[in-house]
C-alpha cells in the first residue's frame, strides 16, 4: 500500500471523500512554499499536489498561468521543488505528496533520474498532463520501477473504449477532469459529474477524484457526496496571489480557505443523510 492508497482508504473508512489541494511550487517564491504546504496540511488537506512551474501550461487557466510566471521569475528550478518535497516529507511523514506538471521538466534529465529522485525525496505520485497512455514508455515505466504512483487523467471525452488505456498502468487514484477546458474557469453540472463518476467507478477500483472548476465549499461538498476525492487548485492559488500582492502572509490565507473546504468535504455525506 502506498501513502495515496492508505489515505484514500482511511477517508473511505471515515465515510468521507479526501480533500486534494493544489499549489504551484515556488509561488510566490521557493522560500515561501514550505510554509504554504504546511498550511495546507494544517487546514485539513488530505493529499497535496505540488505544481511544477512551466512556460506553456496548456491545461491551466489564468490563475495557475500567472502562478507559473511568478514562480519562474523567482528562479524556481526542479531542484528547488525536489528539495521542497524532501523537506515536506521530513515534516509530514504520512501526508501524500504528488508532483503535477508537464513532460519537459520531468523527462529532460531522463525519466529514470526523475522517477528515482522522486522516490528518494518522498514524492508519492506524479501527474503528467501531456503524456498520453500511448506514450507511457516516456515516463510511466520508470515511475512504476521506482514505486511512484502514476496518476492518470480521465475527461468528459473518455469513453468506455478509451478508459482501459487510461487505467493501464495508473495507480494511486484516477483524476477526473470534470470540464473539457482549462483549470479554474468553469464547473461542470453536478448531474454530469455524478454520471461520470458512476461510469468511472464501474470500470476501476481506484479512487476517483474530481477537479477543475471546484472553487467553493458548497461545490466541494456536492462533489464529495459522490466522488472519492475533491481537487481544489485555482481558488487556493488565487488566495496566495492576493495575499502576496497585499503584503500579507500567503500561508495564513491558504490555511483559512482550506479549512473551509475541508470542513465542507468532511461533513458532506453526513449532512446529506441528515437532510
Amino acid at each position: 500500500m502506498s501513502r495515496l492508497a492508505d489515505t484514500f482508504a482511511a477517508c473511505a473508512k471515515e465515510g468521507r471523500a479526501a480533500l486534494v489541494t493544489f499549489v504551484t511550487g515556488g509561488d510566490p517564491s521557493p522560500a515561501a512554499t514550505p510554509a504554504i504546504l504546511d498550511a495546507l496540511v494544517a487546514g485539513g488537506a488530505d493529499v497535496i499536489e505540488l505544481g511544477m512551474p512551466f512556460t506553456d501550461p496548456m491545461a491551466d487557466g489564468p490563475a495557475i498561468q500567472q502562478a507559473d510566471i511568478r514562480s519562474l521569475q523567482a528562479g524556481t528550478t526542479t531542484r528547488h521543488l525536489l528539495d521542497i518535497a524532501k523537506g515536506f516529507r521530513a515534516r509530514h511523514p504520512t501526508v501524500p505528496l504528488v508532483l503535477m506538471g508537464y513532460a519537459n521538466p520531468m523527462v529532460r534529465r531522463g525519466a529514470q533520474w526523475f522517477a528515482e529522485t522522486c522516490a528518494e525525496v518522498g514524492v508519492d505520485g506524479v501527474i503528467c498532463v501531456d503524456i498520453p497512455p500511448e506514450e507511457d514508455d516516456m515516463l510511466g515505466a520508470a515511475l512504476r520501477a521506482a514505486k511512484v504512483d502514476l496518476v492518470r487523467l480521465a475527461t468528459p471525452t473518455t469513453d468506455a473504449a478509451r478508459l482501459p488505456a487510461v487505467l493501464d498502468g495508473c495507480s494511486g487514484f484516477l483524476y477526473y477532469v470534470s470540464v473539457a477546458g482549462i483549470t479554474g474557469m468553469q464547473q461542470a453540472a453536478q448531474t454530469s459529474i455524478e454520471q461520470a463518476v458512476a461510469k468511472l467507478k464501474a470500470g476501476t477500483d481506484l479512487p476517483v477524484a474530481v477537479g477543475f472548476g471546484v472553487r467553493t465549499p458548497d461545490q466541494a461538498a456536492a462533489i464529495a457526496r459522490v466522488a472519492d476525492g475533491v481537487v481544489v487548485g485555482s481558488a487556493i492559488v488565487e488566495a496566495i496571489a492576493e495575499a502576496h500582492e497585499a503584503g500579507q502572509d500567503p500561508a495564513v490565507a491558504v490555511r483559512s480557505i482550506v479549512s473551509g473546504l475541508s470542513a465542507a468535504v468532511q461533513t458532506a455525506r453526513t449532512r446529506e443523510q441528515a437532510a
